[in-house]
């Protein structure tokens, strides 16, 4: 990522979207406008950057297989957005959410990301915008990018709301990529229990499961509360507090319940301090994913090496089974065999070889594999020309 400027104003630019306009691949791009809708005029500006993409009041999507989108998203999102996401097939993954600046805390979310190469905070106006780009993302499926926006957009409310798990989940990204040290605290007591968007966010931008399995503890405060506990807490509050959020919720203003919801959480973090359990380094979690990591590997192992098992079980019962009905045959099986040999081609071949290999078994079986022998050795002499079918019978033994 390129910082472009300097100051507030500076806008950062992903390296890889760069270089795409002379790179031939699938890109996608979608944004999405939650607080305020597109007008006619915005639309008409946003129609001038692309003539085939998909605008709608609310979003502006589109893709690419050749060349790149003109406009610059860091843009787009000052002016219009509240979300952009981009994914192209070489691996590249980019998220950006604006936020309210005034709703945030912005020293305690640097301090979460202050390790982490892929993401920057930048302040636009009135907002602050994150934005996130982790390139050579895996991904054994073919992905063409949609619906990953509809499954991440509720952590900004969640952000707004006090619940920084994503934040929790950048920093993951640093430890994995091993940029922090091994004596370093975890920034929240776990991630607690994950939700469908965080699981959406791990997911699209490829992070360790063993690691997010190993950060998940204590279900933290800033993540789950419940109705009653958030009742009481409002109860509590002064009259004129309460007052001023019902006005907000009357006016409908843009994050009233957002805004409720965290100063909720801020007033229950006193209590919840006295309760949270001390906080992991980055050496215990990484021994812990390690842990994770091998008991899944010996769990796959085990249950590939009980299919092999079943299979193996299978495969026997299936050839006693054949062998018992080849057996109750007699002699009509030598009569298919000749026959089979008389078909003067490969698959009769193998077919007269495969009854022959089949008949060598039930003979040892029952002891009578001198006559066996016999009766194999006759076939030899009368087949002797058939190269092709003798060099399979040498292959019985």
């Amino acid at each position: 990522m390129s910082r472009i400027g300097a100051g507030a104003g500076s806008i950062f630019v992903h390296d890889t979207a760069i270089a795409a306009s002379s790179m031939s691949g699938y890109q996608y791009y979608e944004f999405q406008a939650i607080d305020r809708p597109l007008g006619a005029a915005d639309r008409q500006a946003l129609r001038d950057l692309s003539s085939r993409a998909r605008i709608t009041a609310t979003s502006f999507t589109n893709t690419y297989e050749w060349g790149d989108f003109k406009g610059d998203p860091a843009k787009l999102m000052e002016r219009w957005f509240d979300f952009h996401l981009y994914l192209a097939n070489w691996g590249s993954r980019r998220l950006m959410i604006r936020l309210p600046a005034r709703l945030l805390d912005r020293d305690r979310l640097d301090s979460f990301i202050k390790e982490v190469d892929c993401a920057e905070l930048s302040i636009r106006g009135r907002h602050v915008i994150l934005d996130i780009v982790r390139d050579e993302v895996a991904s054994e499926d073919w992905d063409d990018g949609s619906g990953w926006l509809a499954a991440l957009t509720p952590l900004r409310a969640a952000i707004l709301a006090g619940d920084l798990r994503l934040f929790y989940l950048l920093w993951l990204m640093a430890v994995e990529a091993e940029a922090i040290g091994a004596d370093e605290p975890e920034p929240l007591p776990g991630i607690g229990r994950m939700n469908g968007s965080l699981e959406a966010f791990a997911g699209f931008f490829g992070i360790d499961p063993d690691l997010v399995e190993a950060a998940a503890g204590p279900t933290p405060v800033e993540s789950e509360i419940s109705t009653e506990t958030a009742r009481q807490v409002i109860m509590a509050m002064p009259d004129n507090e309460k007052t001023a959020l019902l006005v907000r919720l009357f006016e409908d203003a843009p994050h009233g319940a957002s805004e409720l919801r965290a100063e909720v959480r801020r007033r229950l973090e006193p209590e919840a301090d006295l309760v949270r359990p001390a906080a992991r380094t980055v050496g215990e979690l990484r021994a812990r994913a390690e842990a994770i990591r091998r008991a899944r590997e010996q769990a796959a192992a085990d249950k590939a090496a009980e299919r092999l098992r079943q299979l193996a079980e299978k495969a026997r019962k299936d050839r006693e089974a054949r062998l018992t009905a080849l057996a109750r045959r007699g002699e009509s099986v030598w009569h298919e065999i000749e026959s089979e040999i008389e078909r003067r081609d490969a698959p009769g071949y193998d077919k007269a070889a495969g009854l022959l290999a089949d008949l060598k078994a039930i003979a040892e079986d029952q002891g009578t594999i001198e006559d066996f022998r016999r009766r194999i050795g006759a076939i030899r002499e009368r087949h002797a020309r058939k190269g092709n079918f003798i060099e399979r019978l040498s292959a019985i033994g």
